[in-house]
C-alpha cells in the first residue's frame, strides 16, 4: 500500500484583484505545515501541485522548511488535472440573471453587499457561492465554455488514476489542491453523490491534510481535514 496526503492550499487572497495568491496567513499556514512535518521526518517520494499559483506556493514554502532542515523534497510535478473547478465564472456567468429571477438568490447578494466587516463578507459569500454552485453542479443551470462538474470530477478522477499508475508500492506521496479535488478524492474513495463531495469540498480548512491509502486503483480514506500544525485560532481558515 502507498500513502497519499492531499494538502489544501493556504489561504488565498479573498475580494482582491487577484485571488490567487497566498495570503500572509496562507504562507503562515504552508510554513507551519512544513515545520510540522520536517520535524517528525515526514518524508515523500513524490510530490505533485495543481496549477494554480495558491497550490504551487503552498508546496513550494512547504519545501523550504525541509531545505532548511537539509532533508529531501522532491520537485513538484504540476498536474492540471487537480485545478480547482472554475466557480468563478460560473457566479460571474450565472448569477445577475439568479439575483433577477430568484428571491432567495437575491436576499443572500444583499446580505453580501451588505457586509459590514470581512468576516461577515467571507460567510455571507459562502452562503450565495453555496446555493450557485449546489444548482450548477446538480445541472439545473448550464454555462456555456465552462467545465461542468460532471467534467471536473472526471478530471480529478483521471489525475488519481496517473498518481496510482505512476507510483510504485509503499510510496509516500504529497499532492497539493484546493477544496473541490480534495471534495473528489473523498468521493472517490467513499463512493459520494455529488452534492455530499460539495460538502466535503467546502469543509476542508486552508492547508488542512486528508489522508488516503492506495493500491493500484483503489484509495481508502484513512483521515479527513487534519490540522495538528494549526494550533492557533487565527489561522484557522476556510477561504
Amino acid at each position: 500500500m502507498s500513502r497519499l496526503f492531499v494538502i489544501r492550499h493556504g489561504q488565498a487572497s479573498f475580494m482582491e484583484q487577484d485571488y490567487d495568491k497566498l495570503s500572509a496567513i496562507g504562507e503562515t499556514q504552508a510554513r507551519l505545515l512544513g515545520e510540522y512535518w520536517a520535524r517528525r521526518r515526514v518524508l515523500f517520494d513524490r510530490v505533485y501541485s495543481g496549477p494554480r499559483v495558491r497550490q504551487i506556493e503552498t508546496a513550494r514554502i512547504v519545501g523550504d522548511a525541509y531545505t532548511k532542515l537539509d532533508l529531501p523534497w522532491p520537485e513538484p510535478v504540476i498536474m492540471p488535472e487537480f485545478d480547482e473547478y472554475h466557480g468563478e465564472s460560473v457566479m460571474d456567468a450565472c448569477l445577475p440573471e439568479l439575483v433577477e429571477t430568484n428571491p432567495a438568490i437575491r436576499e443572500l447578494h444583499e446580505a453580501f453587499k451588505n457586509s459590514r466587516s470581512l468576516a461577515e463578507q467571507h460567510k455571507t459569500f459562502q452562503r450565495l457561492f453555496e446555493v450557485v454552485i449546489g444548482k450548477w453542479a446538480a445541472q439545473e443551470i448550464v454555462v456555456d465554455n465552462v467545465e461542468s462538474w460532471q467534467e471536473f470530477s472526471a478530471r480529478v478522477y483521471q489525475g488519481l488514476s496517473k498518481i496510482a499508475a505512476s507510483d510504485g508500492k509503499g510510496q509516500q506521496v504529497a499532492l497539493f489542491s484546493s477544496g473541490g479535488p480534495i471534495g473528489v478524492t473523498v468521493q472517490r474513495a467513499l463512493e459520494l453523490a455529488p452534492q455530499m463531495t460539495l460538502k466535503i469540498a467546502w469543509m476542508a480548512r486552508n492547508c488542512s491534510i486528508t489522508d488516503l491509502l492506495f493500491s493500484g486503483d483503489r484509495f481508502t480514506l484513512s483521515s479527513f481535514n487534519a490540522f495538528p500544525h494549526l494550533d492557533d485560532p487565527v489561522v484557522l481558515t476556510y477561504r
